[in-house]
C-alpha cells in the first residue's frame, strides 16, 4: 500500500466512519478498487489505525463530555455508597455505565466469530449485500415519528448487540446503533452522541491488541501508509461528526438508505 492509497482509504474511512454507511464496508470496496493485494486486505491492521484516527476526532469534538464521564466514573468507584445518587443525577456516569454494558454483546461476539469476522473483509459482494441491509435499517427510522426517550441498561444492551452486528463489513456501525435507539424512542441528539461515544473503548482496545501484533510479528502494511491513513481519517472525521448531528437532528436519516442502496445495489451487479 502506498502513501496516496493509504490517504484515499483514511478519507473514506474518516466520512464514512460517522455517516450511517458503513466505513468497513466502504474500505473494502475502496481496496478492490484499487487493487491492492489480498495480502494487505486480509490484513485488518489498516482497518484498525484509521478506526482509531476517527477516535481522536470523537476526543477532539466530545473532548468535555468524556472528560466528565470520567470524573463521574471514577467518582462511583472512590464512593460507593454513593452510587445509586450518583446515579440518578449525572448523565456522565449513566453514560459510562451503559457503554460498559455495550461491550459485552460486543466482546461475546467478537471472541466467538473472530476469524469468520476478519475474513468478511475479503468478500466485496458480502459487502454489498449488508450495505442494503444499511439501507433497509435506515429507511425505516421514518416510522418513528419525533422520539424522546432516555436511554436505559436494558436499552444500551441492545444497542450493544447492533454494534456486535455493524462487526460484518457493510452493516454501518453508527447507522445501526443510531437506529436502533431511535427505535425504543431515544431521543435523536442522544442517539448520535452514544453512539459515538461507545466507539471509544471498542477501538482504543483494537488498536492496543493489533499494536501488540506488529511489535511481535509485523503485518502487510508499513508505518507511513498508517499514519498517512490515520491522520487523513482524523481530519475528515471532524467534519463527517458535524455533518450527521445535522441530519440526525432534522431526522432525515433515510437519505443515506438511497445512497446504501446505490452502491449495494451496483457493486453486487458489477463485482
Amino acid at each position: 500500500m502506498t502513501w496516496w492509497e493509504a490517504a484515499i482509504l483514511g478519507l473514506v474511512q474518516g466520512l464514512t466512519e460517522f455517516l450511517p454507511v458503513s466505513s468497513s464496508g466502504h474500505l473494502v470496496l475502496g481496496e478492490y478498487l484499487l487493487g491492492l493485494d489480498p495480502a494487505v486486505s486480509s490484513d485488518v491492521t489498516f482497518e484498525v489505525f484509521v478506526h482509531f484516527g476517527t477516535v481522536l476526532s470523537i476526543l477532539t469534538i466530545y473532548w468535555r463530555t468524556v472528560l466528565n464521564i470520567l470524573s463521574e466514573l471514577v467518582g462511583a468507584v472512590r464512593y460507593p455508597a454513593e452510587f445509586s445518587a450518583r446515579y440518578e443525577h449525572s448523565e456522565g456516569l449513566r453514560f459510562a455505565l451503559f457503554i460498559l454494558i455495550t461491550l459485552i454483546p460486543t466482546g461475546i461476539v467478537y471472541l466467538l466469530f473472530k476469524d469468520a469476522l476478519e475474513a468478511a473483509f475479503q468478500r466485496p459482494k458480502l459487502v454489498c449485500g449488508m450495505l442494503l441491509v444499511t439501507g433497509v435499517l435506515l429507511l425505516l427510522t421514518v416510522l418513528r415519528k419525533k422520539p424522546e426517550g432516555r436511554l436505559s441498561p436494558a436499552k444500551a444492551f441492545i444497542v450493544g448487540i447492533a454494534q456486535a452486528a455493524a462487526m460484518i463489513p457493510g452493516i454501518s456501525r453508527s447507522g445501526s446503533t443510531i437506529c436502533t435507539a431511535l427505535y425504543m424512542n431515544v431521543s435523536p441528539e442522544k442517539a448520535a452522541n452514544f453512539s459515538f461515544l461507545m466507539l471509544l473503548p471498542v477501538v482504543l482496545l483494537a488498536t492496543l491488541l493489533k499494536s501488540v501484533e506488529m511489535a511481535e510479528g509485523g503485518v502487510a502494511v508499513g508505518w507511513i501508509p498508517l499514519a498517512v491513513g490515520t491522520l487523513v481519517a482524523y481530519v475528515s472525521g471532524i467534519v463527517a461528526i458535524r455533518l450527521v448531528l445535522d441530519f440526525v437532528r432534522r431526522g432525515r436519516l433515510q437519505y443515506f438508505a438511497y445512497y446504501c442502496f446505490l452502491v449495494g445495489g451496483l457493486g453486487l451487479w458489477l463485482i
